[in-house]
């Protein structure tokens, strides 16, 4: 089986496959920042971006009580994100119009894990 194949066959929910895009546009713009701000601004954007990859991907596999647990806590890194990236843009490190792509997907990630979070809780049994 080849690599083409293998990713092929691996089937990620919609929200997953728009943070997997989000996150390769931001590899472009991170790569052109001045090394000081790579490594303090732009790493804290990346470890960001990679928990809130990390915990999404994990919550597709997890009970629906404990997803909802998981999505909140993605809720909240990608809020976080989108703190750091609004900073870096003020800080015009990253350009406008990279910045209006970044935080357009970015909102309609918050959109889907908002909706997959709403999802699970109306099918869960009140408490």
């Amino acid at each position: 089986m080849t690599s083409n194949s293998l990713s092929l066959s691996l089937k990620f929910p919609a929200v997953i496959m728009k943070m997997k895009e989000a996150y390769q546009f931001w590899l472009a713009i991170h790569r052109n920042f001045p090394r000081v701000e790579r490594m303090g601004i732009g790493q804290k954007i990346e470890n960001n971006f990679l928990s809130l990859l990390e915990i999404s991907f994990g919550a597709v596999y997890l009970p629906p009580e404990t997803k909802v647990v998981q999505l909140t806590r993605a809720i909240t890194h990608l809020d976080t994100l989108r703190f750091f990236i609004q900073l870096a843009w003020e800080s015009k490190l990253i350009p406008m119009e990279k910045y209006t792509t970044l935080i357009e997907q970015l909102h309609e990630v918050g959109r889907q894990i908002g909706g997959w979070k709403k999802g699970l809780e109306q099918k869960l049994p009140r408490r």
